[in-house]
């Protein structure tokens, strides 16, 4: 998995006044959850662009100007309800060792012979919960769709893989072909038609 590196300066005070000032200085509080105790820092706005304006999904490397680093992930992250700023992040630090939980992309693959026929593909799950040791974690679930003809359904459970455990239940729809609305009214129509017929 790609990750991105976040570079970041640690708070020694963390009240609302100081987190207000680091806000109206263009830059974001953060906390780094997982070690011994919470760490508490602040970057850039503009360094959190590639992470959460992006389907894709990232580890981050938090890298402190007092020489620390730390592998994460984004754990929590909230936007302003009206400017949609970024006003706070959570993070989880990351241990080799250690499994974690992440919603990650899915990915279709191959064509569908029910798509060719007429039918629409749907996509019901665009990420699924997964759980792996980061060495493991997935930029994307792949989905293959090149059996899947009008009607059928493709479940989390065609999608397992030995590196990662997908948490979603098993009876979880990743997507389906289902007949399109013209190909349904056609078909409506061409019965009507063999009753008049009749």
């Amino acid at each position: 998995m790609k990750s991105i590196t976040i570079k970041g300066s640690q708070r020694e005070s963390v009240g609302k006044a100081s987190t207000k000032a680091l806000r109206n200085a263009e830059k974001v509080p953060c906390v780094l959850y997982g070690g011994d105790k919470p760490l508490h820092f602040s970057a850039d706005d503009l360094a959190f662009s590639k992470l959460v304006y992006t389907p894709d999904v990232h580890t981050v490397v938090i890298d402190l100007d007092n020489g620390q680093k730390f592998n994460a992930i984004l754990q929590d992250i909230q936007f302003h309800p009206v400017t949609d700023k970024i006003l706070h992040i959570d993070f989880y630090q990351m241990y080799d060792d250690r499994e974690v939980t992440l919603e990650i992309p899915v990915k279709i693959e191959g064509n569908a012979p029910g798509v060719m026929k007429g039918g629409v593909l749907r996509l019901t799950k665009r990420k699924l919960k997964v759980k792996a040791l980061p060495k493991h974690l997935p930029d994307y679930i792949p989905a293959n769709i090149s059996e899947m003809e009008i009607g059928n359904k493709l479940y989390v459970t065609s999608l397992t893989n030995d590196d990662y455990k997908i948490l979603n239940p098993d009876n979880t729809v990743v997507c389906q072909v289902r007949i399109s609305r013209a190909a349904m009214k056609a078909a409506q129509e061409a019965a009507k038609a063999e009753k008049a017929g009749k």
